[in-house]
């Protein structure tokens, strides 16, 4: 696919290794929800970079200093439920955030989202917001639920996925070109039913064991 200055695939070592982990078929439910967390966690350094500071003084033991700290009130969202398992490596990493939750069912048949929840803060606008799924396949979801985001006012808005195919990265920067896609690998395509190749399989399932 043409090069997409709103998609942003990581290359570090440690990121791919893990992704072989969760690739892998014979990685059980703990461990494959594990090491979701934990690379999440790797993916948030880079997905804050361009977050706005503002100086601030602080007093240190020995003299008052100026630093910087974030502008506005961080949001994380969730996309349910497999994107739960993002969650804790995110929060590792940024305590401070608030969790907002969307939860949107796959209809099989038109392979389009379905919306069963939608719980967010009140005031969206008031700092970046963060959505997070492991999958980014027809793109249908994260489209959905970035519209939600932005009729809730947010206007700041990015995305973190682990596996990412060119037709969903396609799907969003139609959408929503204004949305950077952070993904830890870009794959090949999808099948007829939907699903991402090679993949990982049912991240949800995967992840809670319900397979």
């Amino acid at each position: 696919m043409p090069a997409n200055p709103k998609l942003v695939i990581f290359d570090h070592p440690l990121i791919a290794h893990k992704v072989c982990t969760l690739r892998d078929k014979d990685t059980a439910h703990r461990p494959f929800r594990a090491t979701l967390a934990q690379i999440a966690g790797l993916m948030v350094y880079e997905v804050t970079r361009t977050f706005e500071t503002d100086p601030v003084s602080i007093d240190t033991p020995i003299m008052t200093a100026v630093g910087q700290r974030i502008r506005g009130a961080i949001t994380i969202v969730p996309v349910l439920r497999a994107g739960l398992g993002m969650i804790d490596g995110i929060l590792e990493i940024m305590p401070e955030a608030r969790v907002g939750h969307i939860g949107l069912a796959r209809d099989e048949q038109s392979l389009e989202p379905v919306v069963y929840l939608n719980k967010l803060p009140k005031d969206l606008d008031a700092g970046p917001v963060i959505l997070v799924d492991p999958m980014l396949a027809t793109g249908g979801s994260a489209s959905a639920a970035i519209t939600m985001l932005r009729n809730a006012g947010a206007h700041d808005i990015r995305m973190i996925c682990l596996v990412a195919s060119p037709e969903g990265v396609e799907r969003l920067a139609k959408d929503h070109p204004d949305v950077t896609i952070y993904a830890a690998t870009l794959d090949e395509k999808l099948d007829e039913r939907g699903y991402i190749l090679p993949g990982l399989g049912d991240a949800g399932d995967r992840m809670y064991g319900t397979l």
